[in-house]
């Protein structure tokens, strides 16, 4: 199957937008469905938004089969320009372990660090993560704040872009400036 990754278009902002609430209403239930396709809609709408870094994955059809964002993070108002946060991570529920969330995640890390960026904060199963250099992002001081339910540390990771990136960057992650994750 041919696979082409590229940045976010005209085109396919709107489909990108129902294959996210598709794949994670199949995923998890409507409700995270709707969810994760309103933080897309306000992390566009937001200084955070980097389009460059809005990547799909299509199919020779053009049709949408993976869907990866980066966008700038802070912790507790500082590395904004340093630190970006991966969410969410999508992949066509009948395609999934085909590599395909792997090819978008090295797309994009080698894009962020072409653009400067230092490190990327990702919540989710460690499992996923691990064996593309993510680490426990509580080993570099980054925590989560109080209001963040995790089933485990563990799912808050980190990844250093640039060597010993995370030397200087610490903190407590805090979500409260997406009103999507505040409610």
């Amino acid at each position: 199957m041919e696979r082409i990754i590229k940045t976010m278009d005209d085109k396919h902002r709107a489909k990108a937008l129902d294959f996210v609430e598709k794949v994670f209403t199949e995923y998890q239930d409507a409700n995270e469905g709707k969810t994760v396709r309103a933080l897309v809609e306000e992390i566009r709408s937001k200084r955070y938004y980097l389009p460059e870094l809005e990547l799909l994955m299509c199919d020779a059809e053009d049709e949408i089969i993976g869907y990866a964002m980066f966008s700038r993070f802070h912790l507790e108002g500082k590395y904004e320009n340093e630190l970006l946060l991966l969410s969410p991570v999508v992949v066509k529920t009948e395609l999934q372990r085909q590599h395909i969330s792997k090819e978008l995640l090295e797309f994009g890390l080698n894009k962020a660090r072409e653009l400067g960026y230092q490190a990327v904060l990702v919540e989710g199963n460690p499992r996923n993560y691990r064996s593309r250099g993510f680490r426990t992002a509580a080993d570099f001081g980054i925590v989560p704040c109080e209001k963040i339910k995790l089933p485990f540390i563990e799912c808050l990771m980190v990844m250093e872009l640039q060597p010993n990136a995370l030397q200087h960057i610490s903190g407590v992650v805090d979500y409260s400036f997406y009103e999507t994750l505040s409610e």
